[in-house]
């Protein structure tokens, strides 16, 4: 379980000009086992949320435990998908993969085999010896997937994880991730600015308010799992987008 408590962190910097409030008293439970679905107007805070959850930035005021444990750092139950790939340039993607594993001190015997095997998992058999330049970005995406998924994390926290490709690319790998995270038991945090990604693949969307965020809302996605890939012609998805999207709307005016 992920509990924020009170979360507040602001930014300072060397130019004097004046601090940015990002997040102001965020209260948020995430269950086991939860997707759950940040959205917000860009600048709301999304990602420092996210990065607060890994442990990557530290809260001025509140705090944030998993399991009951207070998080005051990165550590081996997180690993985090990012919107630029953030792949190693000079290593090819079998390298890439087992990464994670290798910071790990996992044996090579042990973890070129799970690499390999989370490079099939995600579509990439026969591009094991290829560098991220020869990928496509649709393909190195894939890439810092399986790099999460290898060193099987209880929490997968996602920034707009699919945001730097084209339409056709972020569908295919929506339905990639939802298949994947069938055949484990993973707490998903995934921060998104579309309400239809949101839908189609959360149990849940916490929407934030404009900077400073705070929670506005909780809306319990209550759509069938597997999500059939068709689930955007349901009745059901379009009230959900549509009140998300309202919800946005009036945040901007």
């Amino acid at each position: 379980m992920i509990e924020l408590r009170g979360c507040r962190k602001t930014y300072y910097n060397q130019h004097g000009q004046a601090p940015v409030l990002a997040l102001d008293g965020v209260d948020l439970t995430i269950r086991p086992r939860e997707f759950v679905c940040i959205l917000g107007p860009s600048g709301c805070g999304k990602t420092t949320l996210l990065k607060a959850v890994a442990g990557l930035v530290p809260l001025d005021e509140g705090e944030v435990r998993i399991n009951g444990q207070p998080v005051t750092g990165p550590g081996p139950d997180r690993a985090m998908v990012f919107q630029d790939f953030a792949l190693l340039p000079w290593a090819d993607v079998l390298s890439n993969v087992a990464f994670g594993l290798e910071l790990r001190a996992v044996p090579r015997a042990t973890r070129e085999p799970t690499a390999r095997e989370l490079i099939i998992a995600v579509g990439l058999a026969g591009f094991e010896r290829h560098y991220p330049r020869q990928l496509s970005g649709g393909m190195q995406q894939r890439v810092g997937l399986a790099r999460a998924l290898a060193v099987n994390p209880e929490i997968l926290l996602m920034d707009e994880p699919f945001g730097a490709v084209d339409a056709q690319t972020r569908r295919l790998l929506q339905e990639d991730l939802l298949s994947l995270l069938e055949r484990s038991s993973k707490t998903v945090v995934f921060v998104t600015h579309s309400t239809e990604e949101a839908v189609r693949l959360g149990d849940r969307v916490v929407v934030l308010t404009p900077r400073p965020g705070r929670v506005r809302d909780s809306i319990d996605v209550d759509l069938p799992r597997p999500r059939p890939p068709d689930v955007d012609k349901l009745p059901r998805f379009a009230d959900l987008t549509g009140y998300l999207w309202q919800q946005l709307k009036e945040m901007q005016r």
